[in-house]
């Protein structure tokens, strides 16, 4: 059995983990479509088009 690290890999991905996880955060945590999604994340600054949140 292989032990499992608390931070995933997100090797090849144009956005940092913390980026990535905050929106899967907000998609599944709060009844949210993918623009509102886009939308709080562009005014934290972080300009991600809703097709990139949903791949």
């Amino acid at each position: 059995m292989t032990s499992a690290s608390s931070t995933p890999s997100y090797a090849g991905y144009r956005f940092p983990v913390a980026v990535i996880s905050y929106a899967v955060y907000l998609y599944f945590r709060f009844p949210l479509r993918l623009r509102m999604v886009e939308e709080m994340l562009a005014v934290r600054g972080i300009d991600v088009s809703h097709e990139t949140v949903r791949k």
